[in-house]
């Protein structure tokens, strides 16, 4: 029998198979702009490798934004400094340098509900995410819901390789909930695995003082606070939450708008 015969190759899927998509995407486009512009062989090949890498940058962000799992959140360009009662502002920024993650250090914001914890932390680990780091965002609850579901000691250690993976792990909502015995020894073993290697950036809106109350019959919560806290730029967040205020800012322009009954039955009288 004849041999089926090879489909012809061009140029661009040759450059596929080099993993060059970017410029066999732009094959033409490219080929028409150097004939125009006159490039040497060296400005074509510049041109091609700037390409290639720039389109592979915004890949690799999308993707590291994909697994990181922020959702949507509020930008750091709307934060309001002059909100909270009390923000050592110094160290938000430097903190938002993200020197710590050289270091393998942990963040901690400490604050009432409401004074925007999850919004900054969710901002420093997008930061994190676009100057090249992997970052992971999840809530207490669902982490220990993860881990403590987890069947065999096999798929437990699979997900504890998960969450000790990325370069800075945010853990928000600390202190919302209890947790037994077993919840604290799960999360002991996470920060165990990190301690001076990976980062964690917690949120809470309890002192250390009082995670008794998170943890009331845990024998490891000493040991736990003691080696988040060890390596660690804690930041404490006071004031009146941003939530109800934007709440009532929302009531006080709703009833501005809204015509009071007494001048609405002057109007129906006039008519």
């Amino acid at each position: 029998m004849p041999s089926a015969e090879t489909p012809p190759t061009t140029p661009a899927t040759e450059l596929r198979r080099l993993g060059l998509n970017r410029t066999a995407d732009d094959l033409n486009d490219i080929i028409a702009m150097a004939t125009r512009k006159r490039w040497s062989p060296t400005a074509l090949l510049e041109h091609i490798a700037a390409a290639e890498l720039q389109d592979r940058q915004r890949r690799s962000v999308e993707r590291r934004l994909t697994c990181a799992r922020l959702g949507r959140f509020k930008p750091l360009a709307d934060w309001d400094w002059n909100w909270p009662a009390a923000l050592e502002r110094p160290a938000l920024e430097r903190i938002l340098t993200l020197d710590f993650l050289t270091r393998g250090e942990n963040v901690i914001l400490v604050g009432a509900q409401g004074l925007g914890k999850t919004m900054l932390a969710k901002n420093i680990a997008h930061q994190a995410i676009l100057a090249g780091h992997s970052a992971l965002f999840t809530t207490a609850a669902d982490l220990l819901l993860d881990l403590n579901g987890q069947e065999t000691a096999r798929t437990l250690e699979r997900r504890l390789k998960h969450y000790t993976r990325p370069a800075l792990l945010a853990v928000d909502e600390v202190g919302y909930l209890a947790y037994d015995a077993r919840a604290a020894d799960l999360l002991f073993q996470l920060v165990s695995r990190r301690y001076e290697h990976r980062s964690l950036l917690i949120t809470t809106n309890l002192p250390f003082k009082h995670w008794d109350t998170v943890f009331p019959n845990a024998s490891c919560a000493v040991a736990l606070i003691d080696r988040l806290t060890h390596h660690a730029e804690i930041l404490a967040i006071e004031g009146q939450s941003y939530r109800r205020r934007e709440a009532e800012l929302t009531r006080q322009q709703r009833s501005r708008k809204r015509p009071s009954r007494k001048r609405a039955a002057d109007n129906g009288g006039q008519q």
